[in-house]
């Protein structure tokens, strides 16, 4: 997709960062499996967040210290003490369950945002948003399938994820009101190295061989992501760039596959398949609200961010 004079047009780059975007995050659960066989899930988030800081240092020196002036700092603490909730039990998850199954149940973190805007934002849901919701959670109860045979305590572990990275994106709602996309980047990552410090302490193994090969890679391509989404973001239109976030569970199904020999069931792909038809139609139906109301873009919070 191109404009005449040959250069890509802004909706052709942000499906690209799009799909770069998606494919980072998708390999950052692939390296945090591949890290998961000497590390305990804890120690790995710290990692995360420690080589993150590392990738996203640039931004400051681009911008300068006076990106860093805040008078938010508390809220900041906030977020990023409930992002941190979110990061561990999500890197729990993904080490303990199949990675598809992981990844599909942190895609209703939409449907919790849904909620959470009604008591935390004051937003107004009518009754065609609310049944997309109810239907997003068919979804999701059909993918951890409660009673039966196969179920897992675990994957409420990955739904605890979901729902504290909910509270993140719409405590991001508030501090992207006064606050640069790339402070907010850059505090998260800042405050998350201390926060996840104390749990991997006491987990602590240090690292070896190639193992440093893939932390070092989660904190790159977490990170690297994380901007790639945002920047696609401001492009264009969540309802566009919403269906493209869904390449991750392939992309995770495929080396879950490969490597770890997982196979992706029926109830997964049929819970995936529910969950992504609610989030199509929640993502329209913001797109179509933004038309009338300033809303704030650049946090796409109808798009789950991995930690």
């Amino acid at each position: 997709m191109a404009t005449s004079t040959g250069t890509p047009s802004p909706v052709g780059r942000a499906i690209a960062l799009m799909v770069a975007g998606t494919v980072s995050f998708g390999l950052m659960a692939v390296a945090i499996r591949l890290a998961s066989a000497q590390l305990h899930a804890f120690e790995i988030a710290f990692f995360r967040a420690f080589f993150g800081l590392a990738f996203v240092l640039p931004l400051l020196l681009r911008h300068g210290p006076g990106l860093m002036r805040t008078r938010r700092l508390g809220f900041y603490v906030m977020r990023c003490a409930i992002g941190m909730v979110s990061m561990l039990a999500g890197f729990w998850a993904i080490v303990h369950l199949p990675l598809a199954q992981a990844v599909a149940i942190s895609y209703s973190t939409p449907l919790f945002v849904t909620l959470g805007a009604v008591v935390f934002l004051g937003e107004v849901v009518r009754a065609r948003r609310w049944t997309a919701v109810l239907i997003g959670f068919a979804g999701v109860l059909v993918i951890m399938r409660p009673g039966a045979a196969s179920f897992s305590a675990g994957s409420l572990v990955a739904l605890l994820a979901a729902l504290a990275s909910a509270n993140a994106a719409i405590s991001i709602k508030f501090l992207s009101r006064s606050e640069h996309p790339d402070a907010i980047v850059i505090w998260t990552t800042l405050l998350w190295v201390p926060m996840a410090a104390l749990p991997a302490v006491l987990v602590w193994v240090t690292p070896t061989g190639i193992t440093w090969l893939w932390i070092v890679l989660a904190g790159a391509l977490g990170s690297g992501g994380h901007m790639l989404w945002t920047r696609a973001l401001k492009l264009a239109d969540a309802s566009l760039l919403t269906p493209i976030s869904f390449l991750q569970i392939l992309v995770v199904g495929v080396f879950g596959w490969w490597l770890f020999d997982e196979a992706v069931d029926r109830w997964t792909c049929a819970g995936a398949a529910i969950i992504f038809a609610a989030n199509i139609y929640i993502a329209r139906r913001e797109t179509r609200l933004a038309r009338h109301a300033v809303t704030d873009r650049e946090i796409g919070a109808d798009i789950p961010t991995p930690p």
